[in-house]
């Protein structure tokens, strides 16, 4: 009797044996996905308040965090009504949008795999056989039912492919908000090298009325005597030239409008922005804004999910090792005759179940292993890079705002030592103690430096915006340096 009983188990030992096998086998062949983390010191170097110790923090991107509405430190109105509009309608983010939009539906399509597919399904066919005479016999046969179809996800293929495309989506939105803050700090960088060439164009242009004026008296010198035609044609020659660079400021001012507009999502021929003094506040960087607030950045985040898809695109890979279970069934009418087709009669009905696990296939599973596996390194490596970059951006304009301030007081010197000297030979030409060329030289001297003056002071600014988007946001933002979770300071 015991012999019989185990005679009867063994089939089911054969058939149950290799699907725990397999199963078993599945589960070790995918690993769990992971989120990459990424070291980031306690402080940057040019921020570092006190020698660095050497330690690290291992972080996680913490993209959800709040960026802040950067732009309104700069105290200008006009800038956050251009920025706002940006936001709107610049058209670079609402093709990001759509991108995000493809990407989630195709998540979605990707999770529908994993849902019974049912359907209506009707149909006729006509043909001709052989009646017991061997004569020729048409007939038609009318179908009208009910199909489904389901496939047993046993090992994980579909879900971690819904994984996959879910985590695209993420990154398309981590994308998005990329090309967000991208525009956002576009925008603000070119309206303020706009208001820098407002400001240049005056300083010239009041040049330009020294230099008339300076001409005026000449003139009137020579009718009486006191200097050659050399003299006048001197000066003419500096009103003409500085006329000619503030000129040159307007095409650079058009050129700078037009980018704005192209940025606001408008046409050109239908945007203005009115001349107006350069009065926008410079934002301070607080010293010591800690190294992982860089764990915001969108790009960053963008990377890590990319790497978390390319990781669950492997699992997919190798459970294509692993046979597809599909369960099938149907139901209707069948019927040669149309009236008859919905009769009980007619009905007809089928269950069925298909086990696919191909043999050999040319090595074409192990060359999807193997693609899938190149594609996580080549992500991890992107990510990676990201990191050092953000890094390396961070860096780049902390020591340019350093050396910056320092220019910009060292230029103030310079500008009041020219307008000194302007002044002075000024006073001494006009009561003949000077020469000519002497006051020339004098103003030449005060306008370039009051015009490197203003670029060092637009350089300033324009560091600042880049600092902003090199942090991913404001820097008015705390980050845990425990679980690398940021928490917002306002």
């Amino acid at each position: 009797m015991k012999n019989e009983t185990q005679a009867k188990a063994r089939p089911w030992r054969a058939v149950l044996l290799p699907l725990v096998a397999a199963l078993v086998l599945a589960g070790c062949a995918t690993a769990k996905v992971e989120a990459p983390t990424f070291e980031a010191p306690a402080q940057f170097k040019e921020q570092a308040v006190a020698p660095a110790d050497g330690a690290w923090t291992r972080t996680q991107p913490a993209e959800a965090q709040p960026r802040g509405e950067w732009w309104r430190a700069f105290n200008d109105p006009v800038l956050d009504k251009l920025i706002e509009r940006a936001d709107a309608r610049n058209t670079n983010i609402q093709a990001a949008a759509a991108r995000l939009a493809e990407a989630r539906a195709l998540a979605r399509s990707a999770d529908a795999e994993r849902s019974p597919q049912v359907g209506v399904v009707a149909g006729g066919v006509r043909s001709a056989g052989l009646d017991r005479n061997l004569s020729p016999r048409p007939s038609t046969l009318l179908q009208a039912g009910v199909a489904a179809s389901y496939e047993l996800d046993l090992f994980g293929k579909l879900s971690r492919a819904s994984e996959a495309a879910q985590l695209d989506a993420d990154a398309r939105e981590g994308l998005l908000q990329s090309t967000r803050l991208l525009v956002e700090s576009e925008t603000a960088q070119t309206y303020l090298q706009l208001r820098a060439v407002d400001a240049e164009r005056a300083l010239v242009r009041d040049t330009v009325e020294a230099y008339r004026d300076t001409l005026k008296l000449t003139q009137s010198r020579q009718r009486a005597g006191d200097v050659a035609e050399l003299d006048v044609a001197r000066v003419e020659t500096e009103v003409a030239s500085t006329e000619s660079d503030a000129l040159t400021l307007d095409r650079r001012r058009a050129e700078l409008e037009h980018a704005l507009a192209v940025l606001a999502g408008d046409a050109a021929s239908d945007f203005g922005v009115n001349t107006d003094e350069w009065a926008t506040a410079l934002p301070t960087i607080p010293p010591g804004v800690p190294a992982t607030v860089l764990t915001r950045r969108p790009d960053i985040s963008a990377a890590q999910k990319s790497v978390m898809a390319a990781q669950a695109r492997v699992g997919v890979a190798q459970l294509a090792w692993f046979p597809d279970i599909s369960l099938t069934a149907g139901g209707g009418y069948a019927s040669q005759d149309l009236s008859d087709l919905f009769k009980w009669s007619a009905k007809s009905w089928g269950i069925g179940a298909l086990l696919n696990l191909p043999l050999f296939d040319g090595g074409r599973r192990e060359a999807g292993v193997q693609s899938a596996s190149a594609q996580l390194d080549g992500a991890l490596a992107n990510y990676r890079t990201q990191v050092l970059v953000a890094f390396k951006e961070v860096e780049d304009q902390l020591s340019s705002l350093r050396i910056l301030e320092q220019q910009a007081d060292v230029q103030a010197k310079a500008v009041t030592s020219a307008s000194r000297a302007t002044s002075l030979s000024d006073s001494r030409y006009r009561n003949g103690m000077v020469s000519q060329l002497d006051l020339l030289d004098a103003r030449r001297q005060e306008l370039a430096n009051r015009r490197q003056a203003l670029q060092v002071r637009s350089a300033q600014y324009q560091a600042t915006v880049g600092l902003i988007r090199a942090l991913g946001g404001s820097w008015d933002v705390k980050v845990a340096a425990s679980d690398g979770q940021a928490v917002a300071a306002r």
